[in-house]
């Protein structure tokens, strides 16, 4: 008798902390989830996905959510060599369920992409760049595995705050490089370096290095700010009305608008209005100093003249100067001063500061006295 008023008083218990009202249930399994080392947060990354009822192909949606919201981990496994994790999302239910792993970030790693954009945060932008393709972002510029924050979506847009050539190796990882085959890969490199051979020329940039560019990304595009992208998958976004103005065996690195109209963001994006521009220039000849290549070694200012709503070149380096960026920009209105970092004849480094303002109607460029000897004739 004593039993089955035990199993009863038991029942009754259990019947109560499932109960909505009890809300006890919640807690122990948030004491649970926490003692086992799985209280972590995930961000949404995808533009949309659902928590589903399980990770099985026939289980059923039970919320949605989108990029930009909060996520409690509460498990994870990996099935059919597809991660999944378990969450409790932010809702007025609390839905639990599974979501694919590739749809969130998780905290962890999301703080590492924000320690990375700290590097930047007061610098402005030196290019704007879209992706032909889904590519990984990462948190440094090689393949690893180990160092991918997510995949980034084809046409994604972000700025681009700096780069880095790493001499060119066969890349295995399609997410980040395109589809040519690794043999049609090495025989065009090598008919291309013995054709430069020939002809005398220096060996050529693209055949030695890839390039990769480290990157800053709008929360619209992606919760993590900053990461790293290989950059084959990357086409650099010039600005309409000066792209006509690259020519084939210099092209454009790095841009920054001169005049009153400038902003920090959106200033080196595709679409713009006429005005002035400092752009870096960059051959296609390697020409390292102690194993680094410069970052460019061209300089252009293009005016536009708003009664003839033409362009002209306001002043451009007469020989090859050895760069390095960010470049900045200093003062309002007409005046202006940008800021480089030039390469001397004894190897250091030196800030050179160029002069920009108006005379009449004409922009004019007084550079630094020295100038010439930071360049070099051209070949």
């Amino acid at each position: 008798m004593k039993l089955r008023s035990l199993t009863s008083a038991t029942l009754l218990i259990v019947v109560c902390l499932a109960s909505a009202g009890c809300g006890l249930v919640d807690q122990a399994v948030t004491g649970v989830t926490t003692m086992v080392g799985l209280n972590d947060t995930a961000v949404v990354i995808s533009k949309a996905a659902q928590i589903r009822t399980s990770y099985a192909v026939v289980a059923a949606d039970l919320l949605e959510v989108k990029r930009g919201d909060e996520l409690d981990i509460l498990d994870q496994t990996e099935f059919e060599k597809v991660m999944w994790y378990r969450v409790r999302a932010n809702d007025e239910a609390k839905t639990e369920g599974w979501i694919e792993a590739q749809h969130v970030i998780t905290s962890d790693v999301l703080d590492k992409s924000r320690k990375l954009a700290q590097e930047f945060k007061d610098l402005p932008a030196q290019a704007a760049g879209q992706l032909r393709a889904a590519s990984n972002l990462r948190l440094a510029p090689e393949m690893n595995p180990n160092n991918v924050l997510f995949k980034l979506a084809s046409g994604s847009n972000f700025e681009i705050m700096g780069w880095k050539y790493v001499p060119k190796q066969e890349v295995n990882d399609t997410d980040d490089s395109n589809r040519t085959a690794p043999s049609q890969v090495r025989r065009a490199r090598n008919e291309e370096i013995e054709a430069a051979m020939e002809s005398s020329e220096g060996e050529r940039l693209d055949e030695k290095y890839d390039i990769w560019y480290k990157v800053r990304l709008d929360r619209s595009v992606s919760p993590a700010p900053a990461g790293w992208l290989f950059g084959r998958q990357v086409e650099l976004s010039i600005p309409s009305d000066i792209i006509y103005f690259q020519s084939n065996n210099r092209k454009f690195i790095a841009w920054q608008r001169l005049d009153s109209e400038n902003v920090d963001r959106g200033a080196v994006g595709r679409a713009s209005t006429p005005g002035n521009w400092v752009v870096l220039t960059r051959s296609n000849i390697v020409k390292g100093a102690d194993g680094v290549e410069p970052d460019f070694d061209g300089i252009t200012v293009l005016a536009f003249d708003k009664y003839d709503q033409s362009y002209y070149t306001a002043w451009r380096t007469s020989g090859e100067v050895w760069g390095a960026v960010p470049m900045r920009i200093e003062g309002t209105g007409d005046n202006k001063v940008f800021v480089l970092q030039l390469r001397g004849p004894d190897g250091q480094m030196v800030e050179k500061r160029f002069s920009v303002f108006k005379d009449k109607s004409r922009l004019r460029v007084t550079p630094p006295e020295d100038i010439a000897q930071f360049q070099t004739k051209s070949k």
